[in-house]
């Protein structure tokens, strides 16, 4: 049954997912965007900041979305996009061999006044490691079609 708009509500909170991250995705991934050492090269990484080779935030940023939409493909959410996204945090590195899962905390829900067909959703997110040590936090609304009547 598609997850509609009025599906959801505030306080709704749920973990899915498991992205295990490969040095080989985050050093493709770097090579293209964010060419820095400590995302590009294991033994520059080691004298870097971080000690070790690390995925660029930029890709920890495309590994959520990709929970995102898995999420919404699972649960046919009615997506119908997003206005943004605010107040994103790295909090850890996210190494080779980290197994990555999606943590969703509801903050708010509103009918568009100008569309009546769709409502925002505000969510927390919380990118988590495989201890559940956040590894990201980031703040967005999607925008989801009302139920048909």
């Amino acid at each position: 049954m598609p997850k509609y708009f009025e599906d959801f509500a505030v306080g709704d909170e749920e973990t899915f997912g498991a992205y295990p991250v490969t040095a080989e995705e985050i050093i493709d991934f770097a090579s293209k965007y964010d060419p820095q050492p400590f995302h590009l090269d294991p033994e520059a990484a080691k004298s870097s900041l971080f000690g070790t080779l690390c995925a660029s935030g930029w890709h920890s940023c495309a590994m959520a979305m990709r929970l995102m939409v898995d999420w919404m493909k699972r649960d046919e959410a009615a997506s119908q996009g997003s206005p943004g996204v605010d107040e994103i945090r790295w909090l850890r590195p996210v190494v080779p061999g980290d197994v990555l899962s999606l943590h969703i905390h509801v903050l708010e829900t509103r009918p568009s006044s100008s569309r009546p067909d769709i409502g925002s959703v505000r969510v927390r997110y919380s990118l988590l490691d495989q201890q559940r040590q956040p590894v990201m936090r980031f703040l967005a609304i999607g925008l989801f079609g009302r139920r048909p009547s």
